[in-house]
């Protein structure tokens, strides 16, 4: 029997990575945006070695670090990042790129969902942390695995990767198989839904190709092939206005595709690609039709329809983005926070003030506050008004 939760799924949580509507954008609005004197911690936690950002249902805070030598699941107050719970994942991951979970908890029905860098996939009860099933996978790709559980409906679906499945929809409930899409390797991004023409789909941006799966059965309707140095196709997907945007590092760049039906199938036709924006793991933001990114090169807004860049920050590289309320909420890799209104002119930002150190994990905004983390320590940033 599940545990309750006070104040569980109340409108404004952000269960799952890139947030309800798996955009990047909040809700939030009336937040503390510009300053004199920055704002301070409330509080900030020793959490150990991660890149996994935050889930928040209520006044709970999930993500993952290492302790004991273990990737471990974590469950903070979020008033005061006290700890609720801890539950181990699966053994340490460490690799040239740093240590632990990549993956972020995935909150839905009082039950929590993560992916190990390993392989292990484990629901637990959102409540207590108590393990309630479990599996194995074991095709890892170079980095680890790093993309975060999707639930749609009854499922849960992820991607393990190989005759495991490019994409793998279970059972939420009971981890029992439902179906599985695809035999490519396992790529380092988290499957997307999105709706064309009446339609539901899931995408999955693999170590090769971008699947699309039709939803309820799972039949795969697409591929289009996609090869990165490295197999590092890590960033979410962006479908809009019946077109799909795939993007990646690496000398790959980005491409639009403009989708159409084709017989009992989709088809893909390109409408853009070029090398102007090249995201190894930051996913860009669309907001008005423009997408908004740190890629490898420096902060740039790009036109989603034509590729076209309006501006760029060159110095500013690697950070991760989320969009509340007009503005732009970046955190540098240098642990700087930077808040501004969103323009396609340029970013200039109203409030700046340095929270951690080194930083690729993506901020969260709920309730006022900022979540945001490194590889040692989690920080709530009050920026209620």
């Amino acid at each position: 029997m599940l545990t309750a939760l006070t104040n569980a799924h109340t409108f404004g949580d952000w269960p799952n990575f890139r947030g309800p509507r798996h955009d990047g954008i909040s809700t939030e609005k009336n937040f503390c945006s510009s300053w004199t004197k920055a704002p301070g911690a409330k509080w900030e936690v020793p959490v150990g070695a991660a890149y996994s950002s935050f889930a928040v249902v209520g006044d709970r805070l999930y993500t993952c670090g290492t302790r004991d030598k273990k990737q471990v699941l974590v469950c903070l107050n979020a008033d005061n990042g006290f700890t609720l719970w801890s539950t181990p994942i699966e053994a340490a991951y460490n690799d040239d790129m740093g240590s632990g979970t990549r993956a972020t908890p995935t909150v839905n029905d009082g039950r929590v969902y993560i992916l190990g860098a390993r392989g292990r996939l484990l629901c637990c009860d959102a409540g207590t942390g108590r393990e309630l099933w479990s599996h194995e996978f074991h095709n890892i790709p170079q980095w680890g695995y790093s993309g975060s559980v999707l639930i749609d409906g009854s499922l849960a679906i992820f991607s393990p990767g190989n005759t495991d499945g490019a994409l793998q929809a279970v059972d939420k409930k009971t981890g029992t198989v439902v179906w599985k899409c695809g035999t490519d390797g396992p790529g380092y991004s988290t499957p997307y839904p999105f709706d064309f023409e009446g339609r539901h789909y899931i995408c999955g941006f693999a170590a090769g190709s971008a699947i699309v799966a039709e939803l309820p059965g799972g039949r795969e309707v697409l591929s289009i092939p996609w090869n990165t140095d490295w197999k590092v196709n890590a960033t979410a997907p962006i479908f809009h206005d019946g077109h799909l945007l795939l993007s990646s590092g690496y000398r790959t760049g980005a491409g639009l595709f403009r989708l159409r039906r084709d017989g009992d199938h989709l088809a893909a036709e390109s409408v853009w690609k070029n090398k102007l924006m090249l995201n190894k793991f930051q996913s860009p933001v669309m907001m008005d039709g423009r997408l908004y990114v740190s890629d490898e090169k420096g902060l740039k807004c790009v036109t989603f329809k034509t590729g076209d860049v309006q501006w760029e920050k060159k110095r500013i590289a690697n950070g991760t983005i989320i969009l509340a309320d007009g503005r732009m909420i970046l955190m540098t890799e240098t642990g700087e926070l930077q808040i501004g209104p969103l323009s396609e002119q340029a970013f200039e930002p109203t409030g700046k003030t340095v929270i951690l150190g080194k930083c690729w994990t993506v901020p969260v905004l709920d309730n006022g506050r900022l979540y945001a983390r490194d590889m040692e320590k989690a920080v709530c940033i009050d920026l209620s008004k």
